[in-house]
């Protein structure tokens, strides 16, 4: 029963953001059979992801500013790129962006329960925090800090991937190989820097609320511009 509470309790904010961010496509939103199937996707990718990073627990440096950033991303980028990118239904550059949230928030929703589970104190989750003791206190703060900054975060990090692979279905191979390249390596930087701040113990904090606020406006041009370029402008109006 406890162990059902906390995992509702740690997609909720997962569900909430994926309404979010579901609603910013206007043009033409996305079936939303698709965008779930990609939320689950995105869910399996965090399995595969802790693959790598399991053996480095004990550099927890290493691997939260550093190996996290890059698998995580990789594995949400896999996500959507050899799932729902090919679709027929991905036909518009704002479509990379709703997809990349679902896969993103997907891995968020499940890496968040782990979290709180771990806060709680259950076997096989503790590595997740640094305080497993159990407290419902604990269990909150962490759900409201998390809810509001970490989770949302993967979507802010993988937003420049997803809006790379919106507008490189429409571009030449080459370019569109680039711009990849490019959204992949500031998403990495992004969630790096993100996870850094987070382990600064005194200017840590409101330095990672500033961050995630900048991120934000960043990803609010990011969405004016891909739906400034949707081919459905015309035939929705």
């Amino acid at each position: 029963m406890i162990v059902t509470a906390i995992f509702l309790l740690g997609f909720s904010p997962g569900i909430f953001w994926l309404w979010y961010f579901y609603k910013k496509d206007k043009w033409e939103p996305e079936p939303k059979h698709l965008v779930v199937k990609t939320f689950f996707w995105g869910l399996l990718s965090a399995f595969i992801a802790a693959l790598p990073e399991l053996p480095f627990g004990e550099y927890r440096m290493f691997s939260l500013a550093f190996l996290a950033p890059v698998v995580e991303e990789l594995a949400k980028f896999f996500a959507v790129r050899y799932t729902i990118y090919n679709h027929i239904e991905f036909d518009e550059p704002m479509d990379g962006i709703t997809y990349a949230a679902a896969a993103a928030l997907g891995f968020a929703s499940i890496e968040n329960s782990l979290y709180l589970m771990g806060s709680y104190g259950f076997p096989f989750t503790d590595f997740m925090t640094q305080e497993p003791e159990a407290s419902s206190t604990r269990i909150f703060s962490l759900f409201v800090a998390r809810g509001l900054l970490s989770v949302p975060g993967h979507v802010l990090f993988s937003s420049s991937w997803g809006f790379a692979l919106g507008w490189a279905k429409f571009m030449d191979k080459q370019m569109a190989r680039r711009l990849l390249i490019e959204g992949y390596c500031i998403a990495v930087l992004l969630h790096g820097i993100f996870n850094f701040l987070g382990t600064v113990a005194f200017y840590g904090p409101p330095l990672l609320i500033g961050f995630v606020l900048l991120l934000w406006l960043l990803v609010r041009k990011k969405i004016t511009h891909a739906l400034a370029g949707s081919p459905h402008i015309k035939t929705s109006l």
